[in-house]
């Protein structure tokens, strides 16, 4: 395959195809290159439908019948509720596969958008179970296509050395926030109102309207959007297609026997999680298109991948444990009224909205002065683990003040912003040419995997003895963050100059 070779050699070099696509000096959106803006449009509705669903997931699950549930039991279900957003983090690995071997980015992202239109109309109007997972099963594999896609456009829009590609995915990371805080408000109303089928509903249409302003604008991405990065050759498509068949194959298999089944799910979708790392970090490191300073890059991106893990097990808590708490233990009475449970969950994009702005203005400020992504990983997971301590003086019998969880998610936020975007980043210019998407897709295994144990501790939570729980969570994060900031020197060295 000498073009092939070739070309990847070409991307190899400083002056790669990505760097002279980019317009010099496009500073038309705040700043930043006019294509953030519209990838920032099909991302704010996606989280629309993805939030707003989420954030009355657990309850449809887990509410009696009477209540329009489906009455599965509550540890059970924030289970499941964990092992799907871990799936949906997983299938970055498929989205990111066909965007680099066969599709190009832009392709796969618009299949995907339909893909998930199509999951929250099925749980529009698809009663029980099968609704249930024919519409999870389609919200799953399509965000999963469409996020690692969507990060990698915005990579592709900066060069290596721009300094304004932290502060972009900051901006990117608002419009995605924007979607979290609307997303739920309007599900939750229209659930405790109209039912739950309405609320999924209003999912659907979310993401339509995402599906139509993204298609207005698809024609003017740069050529770069379309590319395939790594194409697949013809002679290897069979081969690669009977592999699918037996992967799908497998599945089928483990779940008809019963060895994979809704009481071990969470705990057999952290097992893929972490059997898919290892293998693409295995891929990576084998391959002959990744240089010996790549491979470094990668070897530095591996503590970065545990320690997001770790962030994630605790973040996600917000769609299991704080679900749960939110409705049980909060006291959301306001001035008569009681704020429906779900509204809990938009409060975290409200703080990402006012500050995701302000530290995406202090990166860009602090230029070469601002501290590397390993610190900013450790300052990430330090105030994360602050967050569970900070619930220890509120364990007992009594209601919690909303203002009380208020301020705890604000931890969560101020959190989220030093390591969420950052990891986004980090992933983009860390990652081999070669492997480019792939390499965001291993960044959302971290998440998948933290995803996934998210639910899985939130079946250990005891609300009548809480210590235990928010003080072994906390702990083990505040010990994490500590050894990462201390190893952050060497993986500076391996991280070839990237920051």
């Amino acid at each position: 395959m000498p073009a092939v070779s070739a070309s990847i050699k070409k991307m190899s070099t400083p002056q790669t195809t990505a760097e002279s696509a980019k317009p010099a000096g496009d500073t038309s959106f705040f700043g930043h290159p006019k294509m953030l803006a519209s990838l920032f449009s099909v991302e704010m509705w996606e989280r629309f439908s993805f939030y707003g669903m989420q954030g009355i997931l657990l309850y449809y699950m887990y509410f009696t019948a009477e209540q329009g549930g489906l009455a599965i039991d509550q540890g059970l279900a924030a289970g499941l509720v964990g092992a799907y957003g871990g799936g949906v983090y997983l299938s970055t690995i498929l989205g990111a596969w066909l965007a680099d071997r066969l599709f190009g980015s832009e392709k796969v992202l618009f299949g995907s958008a339909i893909m998930i239109m199509a999951g929250h109309i099925a749980l529009a109007l698809l009663p029980g179970i099968p609704g249930l997972i024919a519409g999870l099963v389609l919200v799953g594999v399509g965000s999963g296509g469409l996020k690692a896609n969507a990060t990698a456009l915005v990579g592709s829009l900066y060069g290596e050395k721009d300094e304004r590609r932290d502060a972009g995915f900051s901006i990117f990371y608002m419009g995605i926030n924007i979607g979290g805080l609307i997303g739920p408000l309007v599900t939750g109303f229209l659930q405790t109102s109209f039912g739950f089928h309405v609320g999924f509903g209003a999912a659907a249409v979310g993401m339509a309207i995402g599906l139509v302003i993204y298609s207005l604008g698809r024609k003017r991405l740069p050529e770069e959007a379309h590319r395939v990065p790594n194409p697949l050759p013809a002679k290897d498509r069979t081969r690669y297609g009977l592999i699918f068949l037996g992967i799908l194959i497998v599945i089928g298999v483990l779940l008809g026997t019963g060895l994979v089944n809704a009481n071990n799910l969470a705990r057999s979708m952290a097992y893929a999680a972490i059997a898919a790392s290892v293998i693409y970090l295995f891929l990576i490191f084998r391959s002959p298109l990744v240089t010996g300073v790549e491979r470094k890059r990668v070897v530095a991106f591996i503590p970065l991948y545990i320690a997001s893990a770790a962030f994630w097990a605790l973040f996600q808590q917000q769609f299991t444990f704080i679900a749960v708490y939110s409705q049980e233990k909060l006291d959301r009475n306001l001035f008569g009224w009681e704020m429906p449970a779900a509204w809990v969950q938009s409060i975290n994009p409200v703080f990402i909205i006012i500050f995701a702005g302000v530290m995406a203005a202090l990166w860009t400020k602090l230029g070469s002065r601002q501290p590397s992504s390993p610190l900013k990983f450790s300052a990430g997971l330090l105030i994360m683990g602050l967050a569970f301590l900070a619930f220890i003086p509120l364990a007992g019998e009594g209601k919690t003040p909303l203002l009380a969880l208020v301020g705890i998610l604000f931890l969560f936020t101020l959190a989220e912003l030093f390591l969420s975007p950052i990891g986004l980043s980090v992933s983009t210019k860390l990652a081999p040419q070669a492997f480019h998407t792939q390499m965001v897709a291993l960044f959302f295994l971290s998440v998948s995997l933290g995803t996934t144990l998210a639910g899985i501790l939130a079946g250990l939570y005891n609300p009548k003895d809480e210590l235990p729980y928010f003080l072994g969570i906390g702990g083990v994060a505040v010990v994490l963050a500590i050894g990462l900031a201390a190893a952050t020197p060497a993986i500076k060295k391996l991280m070839g100059g990237v920051r």
